[in-house]
């Protein structure tokens, strides 16, 4: 009799799906009024940055934080941390999104 050689079973291991999300930083105020954002990820990767709330203080914050915001987003989506420059113009805006958007990836393990 012929004996034929056996097989190793061999077990396949599923990986996980990278965890996804998202975290609200908290909102911070500045003398124009308060910013927030909302940071999407999926694994360890940044995928979103929303802006919940930008200074409204007067017509002319609403204006800045509007022009602020996409570069600001970005900045962060590109670098991948709040580590980011501020925008000319907006300092108020650019460093209390900087806080929210620490905060969040802090909250989510990201950083």
């Amino acid at each position: 009799m012929r004996s034929t050689p056996s097989r190793a079973a061999s077990t396949v291991t599923p990986t996980a799906a990278p965890r996804s999300g998202h975290v609200d930083g908290p909102p911070v105020d500045t003398q124009y009024g308060t910013v927030q954002v909302r940071v999407g990820y999926t694994g360890r990767r940044i995928t979103r940055v929303t802006a919940l709330h930008l200074t409204d203080s007067s017509g002319t914050s609403v204006s800045i934080s509007a022009g602020a915001e996409p570069i600001l987003r970005r900045e962060a989506l590109s670098a991948q941390s709040a580590q980011i420059d501020v925008v000319s113009g907006a300092t108020y805006t650019s460093e209390a999104y900087k806080q929210s958007l620490q905060a969040a990836i802090d909250a989510a393990h990201l950083g």
